[in-house]
């Protein structure tokens, strides 16, 4: 990968309250490279797959109440003129738009049902290296209290173009995300399963080559598997969290769904 397009997912990356714990787990589970942050950059890791940016790994600050959690940044063509489309249509500022020195601008947001999200502009850094790899993102998902408010939302604030379509393993329906020819992202109902408290989100799969053998290595780590392996149309699922206690998902993707 050497550019995205206007509101496609571009960077993934987690605040935890151990980062250096953080990354050995997914160095172990996903191969990454994972070296220590640039002190000026506040102790911000930036993980490599041979060579590629995948993920980024961030120690969390003091001030920061939330729980570990990964966060996906979409980008776009113009920081400033988001963040006012985000409050326009009932979004939340957390972060105003920001200059990351040469890298890019930055900004997050919380959308009306409760999912924080950010947005990058890209300049000297272009988003993830690889992706659809074994070891890489390859799929973005937002689980939320209420599709219809959020599917507004995103297609008003990043232009989407949404379809939704019957699906019984998303308990209902499920709404696919096209940015141009490319499907890129999913919304559907935060599942019934999942307790209460947790409040909606954007979800990041990371792609395996084998989801049992993900799962068992995931425990191996010292990470908790909360579900699956779940076998559906794109591929074997589960969801997981690692030993800081931040939640993501590994899929085996069948190879059509792959790229």
């Amino acid at each position: 990968m050497t550019s995205y397009v206007h509101g496609e997912p571009t960077w993934q990356d987690q605040s935890s309250p151990d980062a250096a714990k953080a990354a050995e787990f997914y160095s172990a589970l996903l191969g990454w490279q994972c070296p220590d942050g640039d002190p000026q950059m506040g102790g911000y890791r930036n993980c490599e797959l041979a060579g590629k940016t995948v993920a980024g790994i961030s120690p969390q600050m003091d001030t920061d109440p939330s729980p570990p959690h990964w966060t996906v940044y979409f980008n776009v063509d113009n920081a400033d003129a988001i963040a006012a489309l985000v409050t326009e249509h009932g979004g939340q500022v957390l972060f105003a738009p920001m200059d990351v020195g040469p890298m890019g601008r930055m900004a997050i947001f919380m959308d009306p049902t409760g999912a924080a999200f950010g947005i990058w502009q890209p300049g000297l850094h272009k988003g993830a290296g690889a992706r659809d790899q074994i070891g890489a993102a390859c799929w973005h998902e937002l689980l939320t209290t209420d599709v219809d408010a959020a599917k507004h939302f995103y297609g008003a604030v990043f232009g989407w173009q949404l379809e939704t379509s019957a699906n019984a393993a998303a308990g209902g329906e499920y709404t696919q995300v096209g940015v141009g020819d490319k499907q890129v992202a999913g919304i559907m109902a935060k599942p019934s399963m999942m307790p209460a408290e947790v409040p909606s989100h954007w979800a990041v799969y990371f792609a395996v080559d084998d989801a049992d053998a993900a799962v068992a290595k995931i425990r191996e780590l010292g990470g908790q598997v909360m579900h699956g392996p779940e076998t559906i149309e794109p591929g074997t699922f589960a969801v997981a969290a690692d030993t800081t206690g931040a939640t993501f998902n590994v899929i085996k993707v069948n190879p059509q769904y792959m790229g």
